[in-house]
């Protein structure tokens, strides 16, 4: 099976590669093609209802009030339809940093060190899942222990697999689905 990202509230980017970022999931975001799931390409379809649509409306709204720039996206399209969406520039005083989207909008925030970006990411009360890309496996171990989340993928975008529970902590930890009995630990 292919790994196959889910959609994240927030993308946290080292100060380093920051704008190197921005511009390559900008030009990937730009080629994400919106419309009925019934239409052959499509990868983003329509929000549940209006009253979905005015919370992502709202959210981008605050952030680009308090600084985010939109750096494409940012309108709604016919019916319950939202442009994909890169929010850059956000910032821990916008609402769309403590409250989940369920829309196609990215904020992209930038941060410098580990200690600030784990603050960040455990500044909500939600904590289902949490992703994050590293080369130096101290540090690999050091954020995978620090992040508050049921599940954590290292170096990939899924971590859910049938033998294994799923579940979160905080608002996001309402139980575990224990999809099977066999755990297994493998240790080179």
């Amino acid at each position: 099976m292919q790994d196959k990202p889910v959609c994240a509230n927030r993308i946290f980017v080292q100060d380093g590669v920051y704008e190197a970022f921005l511009e390559k999931f900008t030009a990937a975001v730009l080629k994400q093609k919106i419309g009925p799931g019934t239409e052959q390409g499509v990868n983003i379809g329509p929000l549940i209802n209006a009253e979905a649509l005015e919370k992502v409306q709202r959210l981008v709204g605050n952030a680009t009030q308090k600084g985010a720039r939109i750096v494409t996206g940012g309108h709604a399209l016919q019916g319950t339809f939202y442009e994909a969406t890169v929010l850059a520039d956000v910032t821990t005083k916008m609402d769309i940093m403590h409250e989940e989207i369920f829309g196609p909008v990215a904020p992209v925030i930038r941060f410098s060190e580990e200690k600030e970006v784990i603050k960040m990411a455990n500044d909500t009360p939600y904590g289902l899942a949490a992703y994050f890309y590293g080369r130096d496996i101290g540090r690999v171990f050091r954020v995978a222990e620090a992040l508050e989340y049921g599940m954590v993928g290292v170096n990939t975008g899924m971590v859910a697999t049938t033998v294994a529970p799923f579940g979160g902590v905080k608002e996001s930890g309402i139980g575990r689905k224990a999809r099977s009995m066999v755990w297994r630990i493998f240790w080179r």
